[in-house]
């Protein structure tokens, strides 16, 4: 007896996929229908297409699946390895130095006092930052760009926290600023690859290094 050609039904990828099944002998085999002879053999014949189509349907729930894993860590949801500018040791240290309130609601901790100047109202600085949410994701950081961030500080250019924090460091300083969500995002930013979302007047932590002051650069000696 000629074997019976079978119909094998493989579901497109999408958002939702249903099972299909169908019985063999009294077995279901979940996914697609595969129809078998009965000789002693038992073999089956299933058509070059019908391969084909198996092989891209199993392709792309695979490729689906990576993509959800790949969209979970640019949520910034797995733990993060980036460039910080305040290591395991710093953070020890820093549990012991005191907090310092600001009368605008801004706090920060000293990481490291700087020897320079301090930024005059105006004047472009140079700086790195790492912007965490309270958690410790990082959603945004001039390490990772590879540049010093350049700006006029005391000028609306940057966030009213940032601003704050910078104008009374010395350059060559190190500090963490805690910025309450008066001095941060008002509209708050969207989540991207690598960059989890921050909520509308939520908190936010910067880490920041005062570089130079161009223009009032202390010469070595």
């Amino acid at each position: 007896m000629a074997a019976s050609v079978s119909s094998l039904m493989v579901p497109m990828a999408s958002a939702s996929v249903k099972n299909l099944s169908t019985t063999r002998r009294g077995n279901k085999v979940r996914g697609f229908t595969v129809q078998c002879s009965n000789s002693e053999l038992n073999f089956c014949s299933i058509k070059r297409r019908d391969i084909i189509g198996l092989v891209f349907g199993v392709s792309s729930s695979i490729m689906l699946v990576d993509s959800s894993s790949e969209v979970a860590k640019g949520a910034g949801l797995p733990p993060e390895e980036k460039p910080r500018l305040c290591d395991d040791a710093c953070e020890k240290e820093l549990e012991n130095v005191p907090m310092v309130t600001t009368e605008s609601g801004l706090q920060y901790k000293d990481i490291k006092v700087g020897k320079g100047p301090s930024p005059p109202i105006g004047f472009q600085v140079a700086a790195n930052y790492v912007a965490m949410v309270p958690s410790g994701q990082i959603f945004d950081s001039s390490l990772e760009k590879g540049q010093f961030y350049i700006f006029r500080v005391g000028s609306g250019q940057v966030i009213k926290g940032l601003d704050e924090g910078i104008l009374s460091m010395k350059a060559g300083g190190k500090r963490r600023l805690y910025i309450p969500g008066s001095l941060a995002f008002p509209k708050g930013l969207t989540s991207a690859p690598g960059r989890p979302r921050v909520a509308p007047n939520s908190p936010v932590i910067f880490d920041v290094s005062l570089e130079y002051i161009p223009g009032l650069e202390v010469d070595e000696e």
